[in-house]
């Protein structure tokens, strides 16, 4: 029989009770997440190195993130087009192939957008992603959550870096969560905030 004990700790959110062992080492199976978005910065490398410094188990996936090869593929191998919107056809058909393929076997989706480029088909991944009923974290800065305001409100976390992306998947697998809030020592547990949440049990 499996016993379940709550242990009180003294952390820097104040006293909490820890994850049980027993269930964080019934989760640690292997999350497949995939990083959809934008390709012009070192974001998938930052949590890629933050999975792996935390040890996680997560496999990470990935479309190509070459712009060039993404966008010749379809014209190397079948030929070239005569036609811009032909060229664009087969090559985004082919690479389509890999999206939905790696979106559909992931358990959690990280969509990226970032402030540069408008990212058309980022916003198309997390559509698809969320007609699959998958699980999805946006990761954008918050200079433009008023654009993605019906994207975030199909997300279950909208991150604004990419450390923060890696702290959720902590947190989702493991029940861990970082040393420091990110307030700061302006954070106040919501017991003593706001109160208890059922006073009366």
């Amino acid at each position: 029989m499996l016993s379940i004990t709550a242990n009180a700790i003294k952390s820097v959110y104040g006293v909490r009770t820890q994850p049980n062992k027993a269930f964080s080492a019934a989760a640690e199976r292997t999350w497949k997440v995939y990083l959809s978005g934008e390709i012009h910065s070192n974001w998938r490398e930052v949590i890629a190195k933050g999975v792996e410094d935390k040890k996680l188990p997560v496999t990470l996936s990935a479309p190509n993130t070459s712009h060039e090869d993404s966008d010749d593929c379809g014209a190397i191998i079948l030929g070239m087009q005569e036609e811009r919107p032909n060229w664009d056809k087969i090559g985004a058909s082919m690479n389509n192939m890999r999206t939905k393929t790696l979106i559909a076997d992931a358990d959690i989706v990280v969509v990226r957008f970032g402030e540069k480029y408008r990212q058309w088909n980022a916003a198309f991944d997390a559509g698809y992603a969320a007609a699959l009923g998958k699980p999805i974290i946006t990761l954008h800065p918050p200079a433009i959550s008023h654009m993605l305001k019906e994207v975030n409100a199909s997300a279950n976390v909208v991150c604004e870096e990419p450390e923060q992306v890696v702290q959720t998947l902590a947190y989702a697998i493991r029940g861990e969560l970082p040393r420091s809030p990110k307030d700061g020592d302006d954070f106040v547990p919501i017991a003593d905030r706001l109160g208890k949440g059922n006073p009366n049990p």
